[in-house]
């Protein structure tokens, strides 16, 4: 049985440079719709939920194209509002050899920005749905959307419905606005049922250097009761277009740990953590056992990699052959 998930956040459009140009150098750039709860919820859907996505977008050329992507994979677009003003954007620029991946912002007073936070309907949008899930991303757009994310984690909590949070801390985006990240996305954490967050962010949050991520993990379920898992990635970089990753989740009572998945030759590594927060949240959906749950997420993560674009637009049984098969001889 498909079960509801709402999604809350920004959707945008991703113009990047073709594979190993800098931004503008040749002047052609390739368009994508992204961001990180918009893609958590285009997956949910190919993995057969009814994956709702909550957002404002504007009303013009833009606006729509990015709705009609997000129809394209079954989301169920009937939370987007649509109103005057601009889309959101960002340019990116591929790494290549020993030159990083960059990323350069431009949403600034964007629809989804300056709408207030009153603008959802929480109580219709979640009538009938398991969890809600957003990213650290939402509030740091600014004042309003800390307001509409602390609005919509506490609209769920009274709606009984368990919340998914990707902290995503963005430095750039909190300081734009001189916004107190640590302390709004502490708020946010105390609403939340499942946390995808590493060592790096609690320490941020809890204002503390801690370097071990077994060691945070427990700070983090000491300081908010409501949490029932942590899970994290870890990647390690061997090149530009070779990495390693593994992933483990925690919950009150025990620990799991995925095997590394080594993937090279990448394609696009954008929106791989937002792959793997969706195998979790399927797995939890489905009560798969929590090793399986892990594995999956892992594999799906690692998938994403494959994936040109934000979304990750594979089944759940290519998850599952990645899951056991070493093979990449041609499926017939």
């Amino acid at each position: 049985m498909a079960h509801k998930i709402v999604c809350f956040g920004e959707v945008l459009l991703r113009l990047a440079a073709p594979d190993g140009e800098q931004l503008l150098q040749t002047g052609k750039l390739n368009v994508h719709v992204g961001g990180a709860e918009a893609n958590v919820s285009a997956s949910l859907a190919q993995f057969g939920h009814h994956s709702v996505m909550a957002t404002i977008l504007p009303s013009n050329a833009l606006g729509r194209a990015a709705l009609a992507e997000l129809r394209k994979y079954n989301v169920d677009t009937s939370a987007v509002l649509s109103v005057p003003g601009r889309m959101g954007l960002y340019f990116m620029s591929f790494g290549a050899a020993v030159r990083p991946s960059r990323i350069e912002y431009d949403r600034k007073d964007s629809a989804f920005a300056l709408a207030g936070a009153d603008a959802i309907d929480w109580d219709d949008v979640l009538k009938g749905a398991t969890w809600l899930h957003m990213s650290g991303i939402t509030p740091a757009i600014g004042e309003n959307g800390t307001k509409a994310a602390l609005r919509a984690v506490k609209a769920a909590k009274a709606a009984g419905v368990k919340v998914s949070f990707d902290g995503n801390y963005r430095a750039y985006l909190w300081e734009n606005w001189k916004g107190d990240g640590p302390a709004i996305i502490r708020e946010i954490l105390s609403y939340a049922t499942l946390a995808l967050i590493n060592e790096r962010d609690i320490s941020l949050v809890m204002g503390q250097t801690i370097k071990d991520r077994a060691e945070a993990f427990k700070i983090a379920l000491k300081e908010f009761p409501e949490l029932r898992a942590l899970a994290a990635t870890t990647r390690e970089t061997i090149t530009m277009d070779h990495h390693r990753i593994s992933a483990e989740l925690v919950t009150r009572t025990d620990r799991w740990e995925s095997r590394p998945y080594n993937v090279a030759g990448i394609v696009d590594r954008i929106g791989g953590g937002d792959a793997f927060a969706v195998g979790l949240l399927h797995g939890l959906i489905t009560d798969m056992a929590r090793q399986d749950n892990i594995e999956f997420a892992a594999a799906a993560s690692a998938l994403k990699h494959s994936i040109r674009g934000d979304f990750n637009l594979v089944s759940i049984n290519d998850v599952y052959y990645a899951m056991g098969n070493e093979s990449l001889d041609v499926r017939r």
